[in-house]
């Protein structure tokens, strides 16, 4: 391949990329070589691309049964990261609220947002990569949990009914259709974030994500 591609983080991509030869790694030059969605090489190509120097925190967001954390363990699962669920920030008595079908308001979410925002700051200081599932519905949220050039935001997007359907076969699970309704309520959209349809399968909702990733278009919150 002519020169004009290589890439300039050549040692850092040789690290790690499992396949020791740079030429037989199939996204190593051209990011128009990812493989398309179903390509069997997509497990690899793609982790080859995500790279990065400096560590990255993906919050894989939406509202309650959209399939964050389905979705983000998976994720993190493909590209070898760790995986953290904000449900488990909550206090005691917001879980509470929850479960009563109480709708949680800023007030009660502040504290959530703070340990949330430290934890990603001690990620970020000893340069691990994480998967987070969280709601993040409000800009304000975001706002609060976005690091410059290390948050990544990724939106699940659905419609009430086909969430509400999913959330009446699920079990196990606090969430109400009041604390449903109340998040759609209160959900604003993000305009900077990878935004994937989940009316299609897990593989190709991560597929869509990783392939998106891979090409570092979306850095904001």
């Amino acid at each position: 391949m002519s020169s004009k591609f290589k890439d300039p983080k050549s040692k850092a991509s040789d690290k790690a990329c499992p396949e020791r030869s740079r030429r037989e790694c199939p996204t190593y030059n051209l990011p128009t070589l990812i493989p398309p969605i179903g390509d069997k090489r997509l497990r690899h190509a793609l982790p080859c691309r995500l790279s990065w120097r400096v560590p990255v925190i993906v919050v894989v967001m939406g509202v309650t049964g959209a399939g964050k954390t389905t979705i983000g363990v998976l994720l993190a699962r493909r590209l070898g990261w760790e995986f953290a669920d904000a449900d488990s920030f909550h206090s005691t008595a917001n879980v509470e609220k929850i479960r009563l079908g109480i709708p949680l308001d800023d007030a009660d979410r502040a504290p959530w947002l703070g340990s949330l925002r430290e934890a990603m700051e001690r990620w970020s200081a000893e340069r691990r990569n994480f998967v987070l599932a969280c709601s993040a519905l409000k800009q304000s949220y975001r706002d609060e949990l976005y690091i410059a050039g290390q948050t990544r935001f990724v939106y699940l997007k659905g419609s009430y009914d086909l969430i509400y359907q999913r959330l009446r076969q699920r079990h196990g699970h606090f969430a109400s259709e009041t604390i449903l309704a109340s998040q759609f309520e209160a959900l604003e959209e993000p305009g900077e974030a990878i935004t994937v349809s989940i009316d299609r399968s897990e593989d190709e909702i991560v597929a869509e994500i990783m392939q998106a990733l891979a090409s570092d278009g979306h850095t904001g919150p």
